[in-house]
């Protein structure tokens, strides 16, 4: 029978206590010069700087406390060359290490990242692929979001969580990109190709968590950039914390600071929304029965225009207007006839007057003429004692030229006729 012995086992304490000792009993480590470009340089309000040095494949963090850190003759910034000593050691309960930097020399120029950064950036906003009017607008209802990122970590649980809860019947696609390392732009680029081609995708985003530089690289390359500019669907930027400014966040058509802002800019909150709709209609509904109200209103005014002004309303006027006629009509009679009375009781008075002064008048002329006719009056005469003298053939012998002896003649008297011949006669003048 064999006796295998159990290997030791660690505490995860221990291991990292053991590493520790490693690096405080390594004399390069203890007293070391450094040569990198700085990245993600911090400032914190203790007064220590927090930084990363890095070069073309690698970083180390890094930690200045403030007493030595009042020390620099200028401000660190990101992108600067530089020279730094210090100690490497453990940091024990992450398990971690990092830099202890006691000194910074400033060396000329700025790193070759951060060279090529604003080489790409001066490039492509030369191009116009930076200019506003070329941005897409997001949809304001997103039905299917396209996601490019890493399957794994903080990024896409923030992204699905925030999408979900914002709006619980959205789809989501998820293209799982590499988002750091070799071969990580290629990766998204054709995550965005691929999510445009489904043709059902409202909007992608593209993005990771904070980092580094180095750790964000892969949304500074050129064929990412071509990428979003490519792309038909509208395309959110989502990478790193707020402070983190890459290509793609120029290029996008909407720069979100963080992958759940992004989720929050792509995602109308449903309830929210719904909230929303309810005001909407409500107001729509006040509105519509303001509308009602007012063209029930014009219609009544329009209506009593109509019998104003219609047929009905105009025979209306019209039998309104003869009753008003009429009756000052009558009105108007009773005053003529009135008046007419009035001036017919006057001229019957006058006239009743003026016929009995007539007629005393009349009769006193008739009294004169009837004086005159008795005096002209034969019978006058013959009551006088003339007499009228016819000859045979009735007609009154005025002359005694117009008897002969012996004619007959009629001899009227006052009181009759006598009949008697001429035995002579005898002119005044003398002949016979």
């Amino acid at each position: 029978m064999v006796n295998r012995t159990r290997p030791p086992v660690y505490t995860v304490t221990a291991v990292n206590h053991h590493i520790s000792s490693l690096f405080s009993e390594d004399p390069v480590l203890n007293h070391i010069y450094v040569r990198g470009e700085l990245s993600n340089v911090k400032y914190a309000s203790s007064g220590h700087l927090y930084f990363s040095l890095k070069d073309e494949k690698s970083q180390i963090r890094c930690v200045m406390w403030a007493s030595s850190v009042r020390t620099l003759k200028s401000i660190l910034k990101d992108g600067d060359s530089v020279i730094v000593f210090g100690q490497a050691s453990v940091y024990e309960r992450d398990g971690t290490y990092q830099l202890y930097v006691t000194a910074v020399r400033m060396e000329s120029g700025v790193g070759r990242l951060y060279e090529q950064y604003e080489a790409l950036k001066a490039k492509l906003q030369e191009m116009g692929m930076f200019d506003p009017s070329y941005k897409k607008p997001i949809p304001e209802y997103v039905r299917t979001l396209g996601v490019v990122t890493a399957s794994t970590g903080a990024a896409v649980r923030d992204i699905i969580n925030v999408a979900r809860r914002r709006n619980p019947g959205i789809q989501i696609i998820l293209y799982p990109a590499r988002v750091q390392g070799d071969g990580s732009a290629d990766s998204v680029a054709a995550g965005i190709a691929a999510l445009d081609a489904v043709g059902c995708v409202d909007v992608i985003i593209a993005g990771r968590g904070g980092g580094s530089i180095e750790d964000l690289w892969a949304f500074n390359e050129e064929n990412v950039a071509y990428a979003i500019w490519n792309c038909s669907t509208p395309v959110i930027s989502a990478v790193g914390h707020e402070t983190d400014t890459t290509i793609a966040d120029y290029v996008a058509d909407l720069r979100a600071p963080t992958p759940s802002a992004g989720a929050e800019l792509a995602v109308a909150d449903m309830e929210d929304t719904l909230l929303r709709l309810q005001e909407k209609s409500l107001r729509m509904t006040r509105l519509i029965r303001h509308r009602l109200d007012m063209s029930r209103q014009t219609a009544e005014r329009y209506a009593l225009k109509l019998q104003l002004k219609g047929p009905e309303g105009k025979l209306r006027e019209g039998i309104h207007f003869l009753a008003q006629t009429t009756e000052k009509m009558d009105s108007l009679m009773d005053v003529r006839l009135k008046d007419a009375s009035v001036e017919l009781e006057r001229r019957q008075t006058a006239l009743g007057q003026g016929i009995a002064d007539k007629l005393i008048s009349a009769q006193h002329r008739a009294s004169l003429l009837e004086s005159r006719l008795e005096a002209l009056s034969p019978q006058a005469k013959l009551d006088a004692g003339f007499a009228y003298v016819e000859g045979p053939d009735g007609k009154g012998i005025r002359s005694v030229s117009g008897i002969s002896p012996g004619d007959l003649m009629t001899v009227r008297l006052r009181d009759g006729s006598v009949k008697t011949r001429a035995e002579e006669v005898r002119s005044q003048y003398g002949q016979g």
